[in-house]
């Protein structure tokens, strides 16, 4: 057994040796493996927003595919690939309402040690919480996880004798069953993976004790290890997305690169909230969508929130004692279907896994429902893309308000403060019923972590002028470019832009020219010297570089996250102790009652021709839509609507 942190020895559980037959040439073996991903505490099929069931969402539901997954076949093995603890309210109490005493066992692995899960991966968002509630709460499963590019720092300065955080590998000693009867052992190579820049998105949890390498870096180290411990299959649990961008190193997406690795026979993705294969990635660099293989390894990503299983079906044989994958494909099955605007449930929820978290459901629900103020106007984030927006306006008021108190008394007393916000919930890959939704009256904290869905830290960063007309060009990137000359139907909204990286900056005042091309692309990088913002405004006078501003954002942003430009951890001057969220909370609770109407600080230049731009939204936002002055098409795909937006 390999060397590893004393208080993660209890968690390697690999079977001990098998006896069985010895493998003999010919036989032949089909060996399914099945993956969750990016369940996000999704256990039950709830949505604590809406306070309603969901169709859409569960692992849960999950539970009753892998049950028929199993029974069609001979051997299977089942992994998770993170972003498990963190993502919705019930990961929320948990984290930071009820907390987790040692021996306890989290709602998360009460649900999955009943599924049988064989190995698990750490992904991003387990770090969210920090390192103590993460390691407490692992605990509580019962089977290995792997992680193979994060270590432990010991203080020596030497990097070279840092241990990792988890066992960088697994070696799974299975037994399985033959197409004629036979048994055979096999040793299953697990390795898994998460993004370095995890060091960014939670600097404050992981600075100064945990250090990450390159995920292909990390792979070209320990598959040849594996190899020569072993392993017959080498199966890869990277919590990675894929992108056909050129290696540079230190990539958050490099699942393209590890298929180009020597010795991965499969590999179950995550991280990118999306599915693979499917027509999402037509055209794709090497993609064979109908096998479901890139660079010909089976791959796969199952979706989010427990969206879909993830499965791939690999073919062996034994050829000279020796294990050998002749084929593989990977596939997806999802947990409910489309038909136009309606969703319907494919598979029930396992009563097990409700009963089995019940207790902290309901718990979650009493906590969502308790209250914090009102107001007086309604909250949407239906057009958060396309005009200035009360769902934004609200959170950017707060965070102004508590920035306003803690400079008082320091060396940025009187330095302009302005605050940035970007629209969390607007429609996009998660569906067209992802939108903020409140009326007027009461605000609970269910609306609070509706506004607010991330547990993101305040932070303050101090730029010029300049710095921040470049962020806001960055975010402008959300934006597809209007040709007037070519007329007809044109798009506004660029799909492949995180709507979360599209922030708005209260306190100046600006426009966007979506005639002009986008200066920076969505991964950061200049690509053009044209400027969309213009009249950038403060105070009425125009901004320019010798002006200098703080600003309110949150950790992620202010550490690196999005890859805005000026915007690396550097330019931080506070680092708050408060959530986003909490902040947002605390200022409804202080003001009582809201007014979270828009200001209207942005908007964009008119555009000349007989162009029809168009956006998509929720078929709900019709009435919405026509105080805003837009006017509803049609149907959009996905159950979307899509709407006309007047830019004369």
């Amino acid at each position: 057994m390999r060397s590893m942190p004393l208080a993660l020895t209890p968690l390697l559980l690999i079977a001990g040796a098998l006896a069985s037959p010895s493998a003999e040439a010919g036989s032949k073996v089909t060996l399914r493996l099945m993956e969750t991903a990016d369940i996000h505490m999704h256990i039950v099929d709830y949505d604590y927003y809406r306070d309603s069931q969901s169709d859409t969402v569960g692992l849960a539901k999950v539970a009753n595919l892998v049950k028929a997954a199993r029974a069609e076949v001979k051997n299977s093995l089942f992994f998770d690939n993170g972003d498990l603890i963190q993502g919705n309210p019930l990961g929320d109490f948990m984290a930071l309402r009820r907390g987790l005493k040692a021996g306890e066992t989290h709602p998360a692995y009460k649900a999955m040690n009943l599924l049988g899960y064989d190995a698990g991966n750490i992904g991003n968002h387990e770090f969210n919480y920090g390192l103590d509630f993460l390691m407490r709460t692992v605990e509580g499963a019962n089977f290995p996880y792997t992680l193979a590019n994060v270590y432990v720092l010991d203080g020596d300065q030497d990097d070279s004798n840092d241990k990792p955080l988890f066992p960088p590998y697994l070696i799974l000693e299975r037994e399985l069953e033959a197409e004629d009867g036979s048994t055979h052992a096999i040793q299953v190579g697990v390795i898994g993976f998460t993004p370095p820049q995890i060091m960014l998105w939670d600097k404050t949890n992981l600075e100064g004790k945990l250090r990450v390498e390159d995920i292909i870096d990390s792979a070209e180290k320990y598959i040849p290890q594996m190899q020569a411990e072993g392993a017959d299959v080498i199966v890869a649990l990277p919590h990675s997305s894929i992108s056909p961008r050129p290696r540079q190193g230190m990539e958050e997406n490099a699942v393209y690169y590890l298929t180009e690795v020597e010795g991965i026979d499969a590999i179950l993705f995550g991280h990118g909230h999306s599915e693979f294969p499917s027509a999402k990635f037509e055209g794709f660099p090497n993609a064979d969508l109908a096998r479901g293989t890139v660079n010909g390894v089976p791959s796969v990503m199952p979706g989010f929130w427990g969206s879909h299983l993830g499965l791939v079906d690999l073919e062996l044989e034994v050829e000279d004692g020796r294990w050998t994958v002749v084929d593989g494909k990977g596939f997806l099955r999802p947990i409910y279907k489309r038909d136009g605007r309606k969703r319907i449930p494919l598979v029930e929820a396992d009563p097990k896994i409700v009963d089995a978290v019940r207790e902290e459901h309901e718990a979650t629900i009493d906590y969502m429902n308790e209250g914090v103020g009102e107001t007086t106007a309604a909250i949407n984030s239906y057009f958060a893309l396309v005009a200035d927006d009360p769902s934004i306006q609200i959170v950017t008021n707060a965070q102004r308000w508590y920035v306003e108190k803690i400079v008082r008394g320091t060396e940025y007393e009187g330095i302009p403060i302005l605050s940035a916000g970007a629209p969390f919930k607007a429609g996009g890959r998660q569906g067209a019923d992802y939108y903020t939704v409140l009326d007027p009256g009461d605000i609970a904290l269910k609306n609070v972590a509706d506004l607010y869905i991330y547990p993101n830290t305040l932070r303050v960063v101090k730029l010029n002028g300049a710095q921040v007309r470049e962020w806001l060009e960055m975010s402008a990137g959300q934006f597809n470019r209007i040709d007037p000359a070519a007329g007809g139907e044109q798009a506004l909204i660029d799909t492949s832009f995180p709507s979360y990286n599209f922030d708005v900056i209260d306190g100046v005042s600006y426009k966007i020219d979506v005639t002009k091309p986008a200066r920076y692309n969505k991964d950061g990088e200049l690509v053009s010297h044209d400027h969309r913002i213009v009249d950038l405004t403060y105070e009425g006078k125009p901004v320019t570089r010798e002006m200098e501003f703080i600003v309110a954002t949150n950790n992620y942003r202010a550490g690196g996250g999005g890859n805005f430009p000026g915007l690396d951890g550097s330019s931080i001057i506070i680092e708050a102790p408060d959530e986003n969220r909490t902040v947002l909370a605390n200022y409804i609770f202080d003001q009582k009652a809201i007014n979270p109407a828009a200001d209207n600080n942005w908007s964009f230049v008119p555009v000349d021709g007989d162009v029809t731009v168009t956006f998509t939204s929720s078929p709900g936002a019709q009435d919405a839509a026509e105080r805003m002055g837009f006017t509803l098409l049609g149907d959009a795909e996905g159950g979307f609507a899509k709407y006309v937006m007047e830019m004369k």
